[in-house]
């Protein structure tokens, strides 16, 4: 039996060096998630949906300059919720913590601040927001309150989001391996595609679960037929759907390396959501590396460990994101409020 278990919290803050902030708007319907590294962190990012909406992820590509980041933004809002990187920047820039290509005095640093969003524009929220969109705020409020614990479900960047015909919502996880690696996921799950079979209870991601963390149920209600998308959204229109996340490790890892993990790390949102990477979804994995434990004597074995854990967090994750989640007035019923039916 694997000895790899979650961590003390189960969340992505169980890897060492790493917090989390949140901030929602209840009014707007809305919420940000700021991942903040207590160091610079090497990044990476894979893009599988078909309509995503990001800030910066090209400063990523192993050939280019930039070779770590300050933060990683989760964001409601659609377009407009890029402006949470704007003001998580604005944060870290106050501070002094960027990218620093010249230096002198009266030369800001330049902090690298790689974003993604989700589509909640249409939640019933007040979103009569005129020139001041509350995201740049909101991810100010998250930054500043950023710690090792994190509220799930109806919380921060799923604030207002839907998965499939369910209340949407942020989930987290993580995974301590024996010899001491630990990995972890975030998730703000708005999916098109279900994240339960057909009997509307039993998450896809259950062979994955530890400990009932999203309910216990089991996978034997699971069975559905071929096109058949159970409680999946219905007539999608673009840049409604989308799945946004964050893996993280301690572990070393290059630029490249790093690009293989979230690479891997897709193949959970595969196994939690149905239909996945759709042309309306804006699907979205970062990878975070917060440097502290070195690879070790075989290191292609060992990302590949990393990234096989990564998938199996962001899995769990996803289904963990929903099971939390708690219903909006008038919207769609939440998993809890569903699974009594």
């Amino acid at each position: 039996m694997s000895k790899a278990r979650p961590g003390s919290r189960n969340l992505i803050t169980d890897v060492p060096g790493l917090r989390v902030g949140q901030a929602h708007d209840a009014a707007v319907r809305t919420g940000v998630t700021v991942l903040l590294p207590d160091d610079r962190a090497v990044c990476a990012v894979d893009v599988l949906g078909g309509g995503p909406g990001t800030r910066e992820t090209d400063a990523l590509n192993p050939e280019n300059l930039v070779d770590a980041v300050d933060a990683v933004v989760l964001s409601g809002g659609s377009s407009y919720g890029l402006a949470a990187g704007d003001g998580a920047a604005a944060w870290l820039g106050a501070r002094g913590r960027g990218f620093g290509l010249a230096r002198g005095p009266g030369v800001p640093k330049s902090p690298v601040v790689p974003a993604a969003i989700l589509y909640d524009l249409a939640n019933g929220g007040a979103k009569d927001w005129g020139l001041e969109p509350p995201y740049r705020r909101l991810a100010i409020e998250a930054a500043e309150t950023a710690g090792l614990d994190i509220a799930l479900g109806t919380a921060g960047a799923g604030y207002g989001a839907q998965a499939g015909g369910l209340k949407g919502g942020l989930g987290s996880t993580s995974i301590v391996t024996a010899d001491g690696y630990t990995v972890g996921a975030i998730a703000a799950v708005n999916s098109f595609g279900a994240v339960v079979g057909g009997d509307g209870r039993s998450f896809y991601a259950a062979p994955w679960e530890i400990d009932g963390e999203f309910g216990g149920l089991g996978s034997a209600d699971l069975a559905i037929g071929p096109d058949d998308w159970g409680l999946s959204k219905i007539n999608p229109a673009a840049r409604e759907n989308t799945t946004i996340a964050c893996v993280a490790t301690d572990a070393v890892l290059t630029p490249a390396q790093a690009r293989r993990v979230t690479m891997m790390a897709q193949a959970g949102m595969a196994r939690a959501v149905r239909p996945v990477f759709a042309p309306t979804d804006g699907d979205v994995v970062f990878a975070l590396s917060t440097g502290l434990r070195p690879l070790g004597d075989l290191p292609e074995l060992t990302v590949a460990r990393l990234g096989a854990l990564a998938a199996d967090c962001l899995a769990r994750a996803i289904a963990r994101g929903v099971y939390e989640a708690t219903a909006l007035p008038g919207g769609v019923p939440a998993w809890r409020d569903h699974a009594r039916r």
